[in-house]
């Protein structure tokens, strides 16, 4: 079996963590949305998420103070806004108008869900042990919605430098030992 040596820089690529998705947080600033990919589920119950925010973002001083945040998961057809959100700043720029995305209100948070995602997770801050050293927020889901009218979102995965992989077909494979 031949093998070459991978760059470590690449590594990213063959581990993306899920789904990109989009972070929108409110304070005294305003709202912001920023693009994320580096995300992992935690637990089941409650739902707990972590992430990993760039303190340079300017989403990570807002969720650092508020505490909360919605993770929206756009699908495909929202690609290119996804891309737009992660190159702009929100210090300097309303993402919302200038990707084209609708706020709407969430029940338990301050920030807003966005409209056209198939699915919005409303979240507190649940655990900031990590966030000083590595930037990372645990989040506990506290309200979920999903668009019922969407049935198999094809969804964005982050490979790296610009690459990005759509969700395919649903396998559904036996769990229980043979």
């Amino acid at each position: 079996m031949a093998r070459r040596s991978l760059p470590l820089s690449r590594v990213y690529g063959l581990l993306e963590p899920g789904p990109v998705v989009l972070i929108s947080v409110a304070g005294r600033e305003g709202a912001n949305i920023m693009t994320q990919s580096w995300h992992t589920m935690m637990e089941f119950e409650p739902p707990l998420v972590g992430c990993v925010i760039s303190g340079r973002n300017y989403s990570f001083d807002i969720l650092r103070k508020t505490r909360e945040c919605v993770i929206n998961i756009p699908a495909l057809e929202l690609a290119d806004a996804v891309v737009k959100c992660g190159n702009l700043s929100g210090s300097k720029t309303d993402k919302f108008a200038a990707c084209g995305l609708t706020p709407a209100p969430a029940r338990l948070v301050k920030a807003p869900l966005i409209a056209e995602c198939h699915a919005n997770l409303e979240c507190r801050v649940y655990d900031t042990r990590l966030v000083n050293q590595y930037n990372f927020f645990v989040l506990e889901v506290v309200k979920a919605w999903i668009d019922p009218g969407v049935k198999n979102p094809r969804t964005l995965h982050h490979r790296g430098r610009g690459a990005f992989m759509v969700a395919g077909e649903t396998v559904r494979l036996s769990s229980r030992a043979r």
